[in-house]
């Protein structure tokens, strides 16, 4: 075959594989947009670092076929194609990095000796993206959090090769609840979620305790068509589910689906309570809890002081299912005291008390 003829066929045939994938992903990709909570500021406070956010009620989802998309995700993926550089269009589906179950060290390393290892290969605030593919998912990690170094040193040096194995661009937003005010799990999340969406366009969340440190990489942190409870298999619970409804521990929701049932009440201070009634939000707004398999699923716990019970968690829970319209992100109001990217995560500091 003539050189000239040869190169043309090789033009045409790698055209049209790019166009048949591209195909493909349009048929079951979405990329998902979300317009930024509105920020409220008192006119006295325009100029000061000390201000309040609120997300209001009128948060929209819009869904756009990756087809029709004109956001530089998409147009990245035209461009490294069009150059020919032979970096696959998108990452595998099951990445091939996964090595199945593993050992937990509840010992940690120095922060200098992990940061030495782990810092090339992230960006500012410990954003991650595979450097030999595009990921299918961006997904933001969020950690409430107070007084637990010790567990969220071994939590980042567990996590970052964990997801780096699943080939996932995924950010950690360790959410830090200030004062001594009883501790609002539910509305540090809320928090997380707006702050990570005004940072980048997150496609789902992974709601995260920071003692739950996942045993099998195949546990994919992943966006899931329906909510997804991950922490199913816990071993101080000898690796069984407590019970069917439970939505606690370790969670993922697409930012579509945290957005419809309004994110997680901010009423619950104190322990206990705020996945309970996530569960119902979730019932009410006919959508299903999914699961893998307890054999993947499996987490171990870090030791920690037990909290002590929300004494009022059943009253609160009684119509929360009802109350979800109006007890979540539209009426979530905080105030931020920092925000800080450090080298393996970004770290909020909030102050929130009970309205």
């Amino acid at each position: 075959m003539r050189p000239d003829k040869a190169a043309l066929v090789f033009l045409e045939y790698g055209f049209g594989v790019f166009y048949e994938e591209r195909g493909r992903i349009n048929e079951a990709y979405f990329t998902f947009n979300l317009t930024a909570p509105r920020l409220w500021v008192p006119s006295t406070l325009q100029n000061s670092s000390d201000v309040s956010y609120a997300a209001t009620s009128n948060m929209t989802l819009i869904a756009l076929q990756s087809s029709n998309s004109s956001d530089p995700y998409q147009l990245d993926l035209l461009v490294d194609s069009l150059n020919f550089t032979g970096k696959p269009l998108v990452c595998p589906l099951v990445s091939p990095l996964l090595v199945g179950r593993t050992n937990v060290s509840k010992i940690a390393m120095p922060m200098e000796a992990f940061q030495e290892k782990y810092g090339p290969l992230l960006g500012p605030g410990g954003r991650y993206r595979p450097p030999d593919c595009q990921a299918h998912y961006k997904v933001a990690i969020i950690i409430p959090y107070r007084k637990r170094e010790e567990h969220l040193q071994l939590f980042i040096q567990h996590m970052h090769p964990f997801l780096q194995r699943q080939q996932i661009d995924y950010g950690i937003f360790v959410v830090e609840q200030s004062g001594d005010t009883p501790f609002n799990r539910a509305m540090l999340m809320n928090i997380g979620a707006a702050e990570a969406l005004r940072q980048d366009g997150f496609q789902c969340f992974v709601f995260h305790d920071v003692d739950l440190l996942p045993e099998d990489d195949r546990n994919t942190y992943s966006c899931p068509e329906q909510p997804r409870h991950m922490s199913v298999a816990i071993d101080v619970f000898k690796y069984r589910l407590p019970y069917e409804g439970l939505f606690g521990g370790v969670s993922s929701m697409t930012t579509e689906h945290f957005i419809k049932v309004n994110g997680f009440s901010n009423l619950f201070w104190g322990w206990g309570g705020e996945d309970d009634d996530m569960s119902s939000r979730i019932k009410y707004h006919k959508l299903i809890i999914s699961r893998y398999p307890p054999s993947i699923a499996r987490y171990t716990m870090l030791s920690h002081k037990k909290a002590r019970p929300n004494p009022n968690r059943y009253r609160v829970m009684r119509n929360g299912a009802k109350r979800s319209k109006v007890d979540g992100l539209s009426n979530l109001k905080y105030k931020r005291l920092e925000l800080e990217m450090k080298p393996l995560y970004i770290h909020i500091v909030v102050d929130i008390k009970p309205s």
